[in-house]
């Protein structure tokens, strides 16, 4: 026998997610393009999974970030191997600086309320 209470009646799992309000759609997004910072493409990646329903504002702010981060991962990985012709050292540096620069810059747009789309970033995901 379960100790479980029974669920509510009118409980629907399949119920679309609820939008988000402005200053918490600017809070994620922020911590998203700073995560990416740390993190890589995961935070942008699991961000736009999770919160590209909950509004249109988000929803722009992680596919950004997720197109940036991807972009980055295939530079970080060209760089990789052509650290044999030392060149690689020279562009990892760059794809690190810019990371860093960039996101700062993309936080504080999002912080902002402000759209922002990143240079040089290929266009995966939409």
């Amino acid at each position: 026998m379960s100790d479980a209470p029974p669920p509510p009646q009118n409980a629907n799992p399949y119920q679309a997610p609820t939008a988000m309000n402005p200053s918490d759609e600017k809070l994620w997004a922020t911590l998203i393009h700073i995560g990416g910072i740390l993190f890589g493409f995961l935070p942008a990646l699991i961000g736009y999974l999770v919160l590209k329903d909950r509004g249109p504002f988000i929803r722009a702010h992680t596919a950004t970030a997720l197109n940036f981060q991807i972009t980055l991962l295939i530079g970080y990985i060209v760089g990789s191997i052509l650290i044999v012709v030392l060149i690689g050292i020279f562009i990892l540096f760059l794809v690190w600086i810019a990371s860093i620069v960039f996101g700062i810059i993309a936080a504080l747009a999002a912080n902002k309320g402000e759209a922002y789309t990143y240079p040089l970033a290929i266009k995966f995901v939409s």
